[in-house]
């Protein structure tokens, strides 16, 4: 989802009709809306790393939770482990103001425990004061009583309690725009994750629950609900964390030793027998770029929702009709030959689940990376032409309005384009450093960073070193500037010359960039500072830029 990974921005995003399909699977920053928002006490508290978050730092939760479709409630508790990083009294979590929190509970060793004291504030904000002040390496425990009615939130609702076709009993989760406290009490930020997780759902006992994790078997309750029990083995951000309850019928499949689990509405099992063998594909795919799947002990997983798909950590929900390309499109073209969600969405167990960024601003470091790995797997699959090709498609769509990271410490969306340029952003990079240095590379990123959280900053750092170049203004200029940089040219025929340089926002933008004719490119180094000549046989029409290996603007005069 995608997030961002998930909500969909169409209007910005769909490409006409027969060209390929790039679209994100979440809602993005509407294209017009400006991103210098006024942002309330509610967002910065929300999407801040305040000092009673970074007070302290997750290491467990255990959700236990009843969901009943028939009142659309739920209701149950969260255990939160935690150490202490400083002393303090303080820490904060976060709840929708529409749940309930019924109490909060310190545990104590030898099984006693302590009513807690919690104030809710702006939004969703949360306090929970200890009677005593908590000292700096301490591990404690609370348990975070809830109750109520969700309501429903953003394009796929949060947590919805709907019918399937046929008429049953639904609820699926969808939480990365809304935030994983639209359902359940946690510490609802994306830089801290818990090492490890346990969730138990109780769910009606003729319906099916599926969640993330390996599963560790079910109770009956003898009072018409059965819990289902599962742990999560890795780190995992709490908008990953998921619930699926309906009626599913389950078939498996293995890739190597990886289990592969589907859980399909009974009418569609013979369609998604068929469709789910592209999950093989994409495993080998991605495997053979940044290694293996992340989470082996977990398993993988497709979950039938109504919604199009999110990137639920090892249960990724679908609903792309079992059909190629997305709901239905394109008709033509290369995106046809495979299931867009399958591909975007399981491209997020490596860049959104297992690097997860830091802050939302980043959120590009999951959608544009989800949107370079379908280039990859068309290339893995039909061979590079056909990859460049598909990264290119649909970037008259990328409306270069704002700058793809937004602003950091409060609850912001990036915009669009954080999807399609990211992509072609990434494309552009691997043509400035070569293919024998990208691939490797691309593996080497994945692995160092793998299982953690990091910002732009940090994959900046890791690129400067391992290319030993200097890509921090490449980076800056797409990312943290709205425009694109602009290759700008003088032709001189009678001359046979060609003067160039960059327009660009950052003063030391000095990409190469190739550029003559296809049969014979030359790589030019412009600057921004100085008009550069080159000598060429080839006239102001008849003289091309490589515009499918960069992303880039063009001017001749």
């Amino acid at each position: 989802m995608a997030r961002a990974s998930k909500f969909l921005h169409l209007a910005a995003l769909l490409l006409p009709l027969g060209s390929l399909v790039s679209v994100a699977a979440q809602t993005a920053h509407p294209a017009n809306i400006p991103m210098a928002e006024t942002f309330t006490e509610a967002d910065r508290l929300r999407g801040s790393y305040g000092p009673y978050r970074s007070n302290n730092d997750l290491l467990y939760y255990h959700l236990d939770v009843r969901v009943d479709p028939a009142k659309k409630s739920i209701s149950g508790k969260n255990s939160v482990r935690f150490k202490m990083l400083e002393d303090g009294q303080r820490i904060q979590l976060d709840l929708v103001s529409t749940l309930q929190i019924d109490k909060v509970l310190f545990d104590k060793p030898k099984g006693a425990t302590t009513p807690l004291h919690f104030e809710r504030a702006a939004g969703r904000t949360v306090y929970i004061d200890f009677p005593r002040t908590l000292p700096k390496g301490e591990t404690d425990t609370i348990e975070v009583f809830y109750s109520g009615h969700p309501v429903e939130m953003g394009r796929f609702g949060g947590i919805v309690f709907r019918k399937d076709p046929m008429g049953r009993p639904l609820v699926n989760t969808a939480c990365e725009e809304e935030g994983a406290s639209v359902w359940w009490p946690n510490k609802d930020q994306w830089r801290d994750e818990v090492e490890s997780m346990d969730l138990s759902v109780e769910a009606p006992s003729d319906l099916v629950e599926v969640s993330g994790g390996k599963f560790q078997g079910k109770t009956d309750l003898h009072d018409g609900f059965t819990r289902w029990d599962w742990k999560i083995q890795y780190p995992i951000n709490n908008y990953d964390v998921s619930l699926n309850i309906g009626t599913y019928v389950h078939f498996s499949d293995t890739y190597k030793t990886l289990p592969l689990d589907y859980f399909v509405f009974p009418e569609d099992i013979e369609k998604a027998k068929h469709q789910f063998v592209q999950a093989k594909h994409m495993l080998k795919a991605y495997e053979h770029y940044f290694g293996e799947y992340p989470f082996l002990k977990d398993g993988y997983k497709l979950v039938e929702a109504l919604y199009s798909g999110v990137e639920n950590q090892t249960a990724i929900t679908y609903g792309n009709h079992f059909e190629n390309g997305y709901l239905g499109r394109p008709r033509t073209g290369i995106g046809t030959r495979f299931d867009f969600i399958i591909i975007h969405e399981s491209a997020h167990e490596y860049f959104g689940n297992s690097i997860t960024a830091k802050d939302r601003s980043d959120m590009w470091i999951h959608e544009g990376w989800a949107n370079y790995c379908e280039g990859l797997f068309v290339e893995f699959m039909w061979g590079k032409s056909d990859g460049i090709t598909y990264v290119n498609t649909g970037k008259e769509n990328v409306k270069n309005q704002f700058p793809v990271i937004s602003q950091e410490g409060v609850f912001s969306t990036p915009p669009g384009d954080q999807y399609k340029k990211g992509g072609l952003f990434l494309n552009t990079l691997r043509s400035v450093v070569g293919d024998d240095v990208w691939f490797p590379l691309l593996h080497d990123y994945y692995q160092h960073f793998k299982y953690q959280t990091i910002m732009t900053t940090d994959m900046v750092a890791f690129f400067n070193q391992q290319t030993k170049m200097d890509l921090t203004p490449i980076f800056n200029q797409y990312l943290r500037h709205a425009a694109i940089p602009v290759l700008q040219l003088r032709f001189d025929d009678a001359a046979h010359t060609v003067s160039y340089r960059w327009q660009a926002d950052e003063a030391a933008f000095a990409m190469p960039i190739r550029v003559g004719s296809k049969e014979n490119w030359q790589l030019i180094y412009p600057t921004t500072s100085e008009w550069k000549t080159l000598s060429t046989p080839l006239t102001k029409d008849q003289f091309e830029v490589a515009t499918d290996m960069y992303y880039v603007g063009i001017s001749k005069e």
